[in-house]
């Protein structure tokens, strides 16, 4: 049985797909978090975001980061999927799913994942506004 769903990809996320992956007859918590495109950042509008991504790296630690998760929180199966490139007002960039037998392990279980994945996975935004753009979270 496969337990983890790792993608990046340029097209649509499918918050329906990542949901369907998890799902499991022995789960009774299901725990999604889902990043979106907002337009503001510190009283600047923020007209679009651009995601890059060093992909085979990116792949790794994203696998990394699941396994951890699953094995630190008792949890069934994670989908961790990831948008590249330009992204809208109201696009989703990030859609992470945990199933557990309970809720709480996979409610701390996606927040390691999504913290984790901004500190060390190889993805960089930037935010372009109406007066100029800037990168950010550029790091590892």
């Amino acid at each position: 049985m496969q337990r983890t769903s790792i993608k990046i990809t340029s097209e649509k996320l499918d918050l329906n797909a990542c949901y369907a992956f998890v799902e499991d007859d022995s789960c009774g918590g299901i725990s999604v978090f889902v990043g979106t495109v907002r337009n503001d950042t510190e009283g600047k509008e923020v007209k679009k975001l651009d995601f890059s991504t060093y992909k085979p790296m990116a792949l790794k630690e994203m696998q990394k980061i699941a396994d951890l998760a699953l094995e630190k929180f008792d949890v069934k199966k994670v989908a961790v999927h990831h948008a590249e490139g330009e992204l809208q007002i109201r696009d989703i960039p990030v859609i992470i799913a945990v199933s557990s037998k309970h809720r709480k392990a996979a409610f701390l279980a996606c927040e390691f994942i999504i913290d984790t994945l901004k500190e060390t996975v190889p993805i960089w935004k930037k935010e372009h506004f109406s007066d100029g753009e800037v990168w950010v979270n550029a790091h590892p």
